[in-house]
């Protein structure tokens, strides 16, 4: 097998162009990390996401006991580790627990670290067995904070694709529940959200009717290994006990009902072959007390553009040859106000040029903190433990600029 793939793949010139190759009747997944190739070769149709997710898992594994590296030099003063590793992260064929925070638990040998590794090696903690054989295997027992914190953070991305005349082509949002727990014991954590579903749920259970407010739709939602999905088909809620630390919650996308933070109104006019007039206005939809940041707004421009100048209500604009791109850069943008960017534009006059310009669309980039384009709310987030303590949680709102584009 080591020879089928030398030579039918890596002394190849398709070696890169595609990571599955059938050879006879075997297959070859294959990975390049550093100066490694990790392959795992399968007769069967086997699934080919599980076995490079398997890699992936496999790897970090792997840094994590040789101090961050994965190169050659770590795998030959590692061989007999390695070994050991492998032993326990697959069975026949089958993968097994590849958490690097359980598995040093019971495989307490320390790996040969790089001289160039700065991390630090992390100790071993006692009681293994809950967590290699109980239901909770991402956390562990006897955790103790002076404070008890949890820190919720909702980060959405929104893509957009408008037309010219301001109606919307494409758009969606996709978002992730982000974490960070600092909590004693093993505290059972409630998120409920303003989700549609969930709240027509918890109302036939207490028997009320929908409170009134904004309900949203969510689509495509995936879920941490921590959350109860058996109490989420029934009941409708996040419930989990949470790993100690920073991990994603869950993912979602929405399609429909998405508030856009910015209205982009573009006219650019073509003043014969030697000059351009761009009047850019950017409308803030959001409320009045909220603000973006490092919002920067691209307006495509000829290659032969030549001299450029400016007048903008607020920020600074210039002119980039490297992007082709008129670029207005505003630090804070205040929640419905409108400011303007209008630009004279001289081009060099070329012979050879007789196509017509073809205008790529304006692009923005931002971040708007305490507003959610789905409109995504908490409405509470409980934590429960059998020692009673009191927690204070922290919820933040984000939302970044996706594939924000307008025709122009």
């Amino acid at each position: 097998m080591v020879d089928a793939f030398r030579t039918h793949i890596m002394q190849t010139k398709e070696l890169g162009i595609c990571p599955v190759r059938q050879i006879g009747g075997c297959s070859f997944f294959y990975m390049r990390i550093s100066n490694v190739y990790i392959v795992i070769v399968v007769s069967s149709n086997a699934n080919v996401s599980c076995a490079f997710k398997f890699v992936v898992e496999a790897v970090a594994l792997f840094k994590s006991y040789f101090g961050g590296a994965f190169d050659e030099d770590a795998i030959r003063n590692n061989f007999v580790l390695i070994y050991e590793l492998l032993d326990e992260i697959m069975d026949f064929g089958y993968p097994q627990n590849l958490s690097p925070e359980i598995l040093k638990l019971y495989i307490t040998q320390e790996g040969v670290r790089s001289p160039f590794s700065s991390k630090p090696a992390d100790k071993p903690v006692p009681n293994a067995t809950l967590q290699v054989t109980g239901a909770v295997g991402w956390r562990r027992e006897g955790l103790v904070y002076k404070k008890n914190e949890v820190f919720l953070d909702i980060v959405e991305s929104v893509n957009l694709l408008m037309s010219s005349k301001g109606s919307v082509l494409r758009c969606d949002v996709t978002g992730k529940v982000l974490m960070k727990c600092f909590l004693s014991g093993m505290p059972d954590l409630k998120l409920g959200l303003n989700d549609k579903i969930g709240l027509e749920k918890e109302s036939q259970i207490k028997s009320r009717p929908t409170k009134s407010g904004k309900t949203i739709e969510l689509d495509d939602v995936t879920f941490h290994q921590c959350v109860n999905l058996t109490r989420f088909n029934s009941e409708k809620t996040v419930s989990f006990v949470p790993p100690d630390g920073e991990f994603e919650l869950m993912k979602y996308r929405i399609t429909e009902g998405v508030n856009l933070p910015f209205r982009v109104l573009p006219t650019i006019k073509e003043l014969g072959r030697t000059r351009m007039e761009v009047n850019v206005k950017v409308k803030s939809v959001f409320g009045a007390k909220m603000f973006a940041l490092g919002v920067v707004v691209k307006v495509p421009v000829p290659k032969q553009t030549a001299k450029t100048s400016f007048q903008v209500t607020s920020g600074r604009a210039k002119y980039n040859p490297a992007i082709d791109c008129l670029v207005w850069k505003i630090r804070k943008f205040p929640g419905q106000t409108e400011p303007t960017l209008s630009a004279e534009v001289e081009l060099i006059s070329t012979i050879t040029e007789k196509k017509s310009w073809t205008r790529p669309p304006i692009q923005m980039e931002f971040q708007v903190p305490m507003f959610t384009a789905s409109g995504l709310r908490v409405r509470f987030l409980k934590v429960w433990e059998r020692s009673g303590y009191n927690t204070v949680e922290w919820v933040r709102y984000i939302t970044k600029a996706g594939s924000y584009e307008i025709r122009c």
